[in-house]
């Protein structure tokens, strides 16, 4: 005979199996298309030159999670005559799901030998009507100091911490879509937090006004991109 909590127990997996069923995503948004990062990336924008030096996070490997994770990495150093030197590394990811996910600076930096000694929230002015949400970062290791400035996109979301990436890829699941992501990290070396920010969001500004408008949409998301003067991408 089939007891009260038996039929409770029961009900509640049958709850369960449809809740799964209903966030299951069933459609893909892709704001990058066939764009290709790397050939819309300028070398030179106003006093900024650039030189390609190879990957900047540790080199994919074949089946490697990296290789899995990023379909696109794009890095490169940039300098100006006065000395300021930054270092940018752009990676984008077709799918954001539960093993595939964008890496935090903060979480992966000390897997490289760094202690981060300070993480915050950021604002980041691309323009005066344009701020985009990202973090700071000041991360040390043996032989240097790193101020580290970064956003990430997932979807139309742009998560300041783990916690809001974790809610945005759970927010667009049950949305019933998989979304693409994209981490933009801008850094240089200095013991300076206060004027390597400086050098890092001038930066940022600069950059994002330099780079051709299809480069936009997946690197800042739909709203941001439209205001600084996108066509507003269509999704796949």
């Amino acid at each position: 005979m089939i007891g009260r909590r038996d039929l409770l127990i029961g009900a509640a997996c049958f709850a369960t199996a449809g809740t799964t069923l209903a966030l299951k995503p069933r459609h893909r948004m892709n704001l990058l298309g066939s764009t290709k990062l790397d050939e819309l990336m300028p070398h030179a924008f106003g006093a900024w030159k650039a030189e390609d030096i190879g990957a900047l996070i540790a080199p994919a490997r074949a089946d490697s999670l990296e290789d899995k994770l990023y379909n696109q990495v794009v890095s490169r150093v940039f300098s100006r005559a006065d000395g300021a030197t930054v270092m940018l590394l752009i990676a984008y990811g077709g799918a954001q799901t539960d093993l595939l996910q964008l890496h935090r600076p903060e979480i992966c930096y000390p897997f490289f030998g760094f202690t981060v000694s300070s993480s915050a929230a950021a604002d980041i002015p691309l323009s005066p009507q344009v701020v985009v949400p990202g973090r700071a970062l000041t991360a040390s290791s043996y032989n240097r100091t790193e101020q580290i400035l970064y956003w990430t996109r997932v979807g139309e979301y742009l998560p300041q911490n783990g916690n809001q990436q974790l809610m945005a890829r759970l927010k667009s699941q049950v949305a019933g879509l998989i979304v693409d992501g994209a981490l933009v990290r801008i850094s240089n070396v200095t013991t300076d937090a206060e004027a390597g920010l400086a050098i890092n969001c001038d930066f940022a500004a600069q950059l994002m006004r330099a780079l051709p408008k299809p480069a936009l949409p997946p690197l800042l998301g739909s709203q941001f991109s439209t205001a600084l003067g996108a066509t507003p991408p269509k999704t796949a």
